[in-house]
């Protein structure tokens, strides 16, 4: 079987941020094994007033809940389901989410437009990009983003060797690096001999990084 942890990056998101302080609720909403692995997004919903004001107009945000009596917070990415009746400071998540994130039926809480989420293809949709490289643009209508192009940026196999873009192919090889990807010097004019991967995705790949191209 063919699958894939695809990572999203929004560049959009980054200007102009809008983020609200909210009451985190739980409701019975779907929070099955697809989602809690990945396959699927969690659903929250929340009225439209808020909605507009996030702009998230792939329909993802990020809500950043708090735990109670404690300093620790934890981010989660939803897909947004919109709904009549619910308060503009008020956002419904499944019940029994919330109480494996934070151990509480319900929670203060941040939402903003995502910057970034993953989502995990298999079979089918994921074959579509065995053989793309580094730089190569994929319909976003296998992760959901119709009428979007998707730009690869990276990824990484199983050992968490990077993929590099000036490396052609698949290959695993050992390399002198002093930038990223694939290195984060500690100081200046660092360089360290790595092993890294090619920039091509292949079967080994297991984390495919991408960016949503915005048409100029």
């Amino acid at each position: 079987m063919v699958e894939f942890k695809v990572v999203i990056s929004d560049p959009e998101a980054f200007k102009k941020p809008y983020s609200a302080k909210v009451k985190v609720v739980g409701e019975e909403l779907p929070y099955d094994v697809e989602v809690k692995e990945g396959y699927k997004m969690p659903i929250a919903r929340l009225g439209r007033a808020l909605a507009e004001k996030l702009n998230a107009i792939h329909g993802v945000v990020t809500i950043r809940m708090y735990k109670p009596g404690a300093r620790e917070r934890v981010n989660a990415r939803f897909k947004i389901e919109l709904s009549e009746g619910i308060p503009e400071n008020e956002v419904r998540v499944s019940s029994d989410l919330l109480m494996d994130k934070v151990g509480a039926s319900e929670v203060e809480g941040e939402i903003f437009r995502a910057r970034s989420w993953q989502i995990r293809l298999r079979d089918d949709a994921a074959s579509k990009l065995v053989g793309l490289k580094i730089g190569d643009l994929v319909d976003g209508s296998i992760v959901g983003l119709k009428g979007y192009k998707l730009l690869i940026t990276g990824g990484s196999d199983s050992s968490g060797f990077a993929m590099i873009p000036a490396i052609p192919g698949g290959v695993k090889k050992k390399v002198l690096l002093s930038s990223p990807p694939g290195l984060h010097p500690r100081e200046k004019g660092e360089r360290i001999r790595k092993t890294v991967r090619g920039n091509t995705i292949t079967l080994e790949t297991v984390q495919v990084n991408t960016k949503i191209v915005y048409s100029k």
